[in-house]
């Protein structure tokens, strides 16, 4: 069987959709992985690399030339859906920077490794133990409702979806027993990106995040502390480790107000899956224990308990 093939054969084991199991979409992700015919899958890279590496790749290794101007197709039919489907990251860049790239993510990685290997049908269990496939889920969106939320005294839908689902108990849990009285400047949704953006405010707050750069999922303001609460909503990538930090810190540089990092998951098995890579000096709240705060700062907050 050619690696082709053979991508194809993986693509629909983690339950992509039938378009993006098509010739363009597995050149992608064979390039991603840096998998030539000659090569075992347990060699499998996740290296940095932009759609153009990805056609050059193509064409060198596997003699099939896409246009230039496919850039868009590969981004749209491939790369979109792998990220939605948490195989594919990207570096958060600018999609219009030359220095925009995407890489597989680590889980994808591991599953890869283990194709066609011993070892498939356990690692293969555990990746859907802890991600939905896309085709399910493009099924659910279809046919759940919308989930109502309530922002800003003002009634707006969530798609349907995990992700989605934490957002909106950061708005609703999360805000009022921890950020009271605060203002949502900033919450996006899977399908309309900018379901909530304040950009009067944010210009005030000295925010100079363009249209291009990764907002942070949800951004609350409460303007008693003059406290800015940066909130990653995550289900599968994303946490609030330094590299994130530092991305948002780059972007906002001019603003004055106190920031809080804050990663919120919906349960603790996610939460214990991310631990190790979070950054210090910030906030972990776990949606099904909404009552409480994890502190990975211990210093600040050491000390005696009333009644203890």
């Amino acid at each position: 069987m050619s690696k082709k093939e053979e991508a194809k054969e993986f693509l629909r084991a983690i339950d992509m959709p039938e378009a993006q199991c098509n010739d363009l979409c597995c050149y992608a992700i064979l390039a991603l992985a840096d998998i030539i015919e000659e090569r075992n899958w347990v060699t499998a890279k996740n290296e940095w690399i932009r759609i153009h590496d990805i056609m050059q790749f193509t064409s060198m290794n596997y003699g099939v030339t896409y246009a230039e101007n496919t850039r868009e197709t590969f981004r749209k039919q491939a790369l979109h859906h792998f990220r939605i489907a948490a195989i594919v990251e990207d570096n958060g860049k600018a999609t219009n920077s030359p220095n925009y790239r995407y890489r597989l993510t680590e889980e994808a990685l591991l599953l890869m490794k283990a194709f066609n290997s011993s070892h498939w049908a356990a690692q293969i269990n555990n990746f859907k133990e802890t991600h939905e496939g896309l085709k399910e889920y493009y099924t659910s969106k279809k046919r759940m409702k919308k989930m109502p939320v309530r922002i800003n005294n003002a009634d707006f839908e969530f798609s349907p979806g995990k992700h989605n689902e934490l957002q909106k108990a950061i708005i609703e849990e999360f805000a009022p027993r921890f950020a009271p009285n605060s203002e949502c400047l900033y919450v996006g949704d899977t399908i309309k990106k900018d379901l909530v953006k304040n950009d009067v405010k944010l210009h005030e707050l000295g925010f100079e995040i363009t249209q291009h750069d990764k907002m942070p999922d949800v951004v609350l303001y409460c303007e008693n502390n003059d406290w800015i609460y940066f909130i990653e909503s995550v289900t599968s990538v994303g946490p609030m480790d330094p590299k994130r930090i530092d991305e948002i810190s780059q972007a906002t540089k001019n603003v004055t107000a106190g920031k809080i990092f804050v990663t919120a998951f919906l349960d603790l098995k996610t939460y214990k899956k991310f631990s190790d890579v979070l950054a210090w000096e910030t906030e972990v709240w776990v949606s099904c224990m909404p009552d409480h705060m994890i502190h990975l700062n211990g210093d600040k907050f050491l000390g005696p308990r009333k009644g203890k």
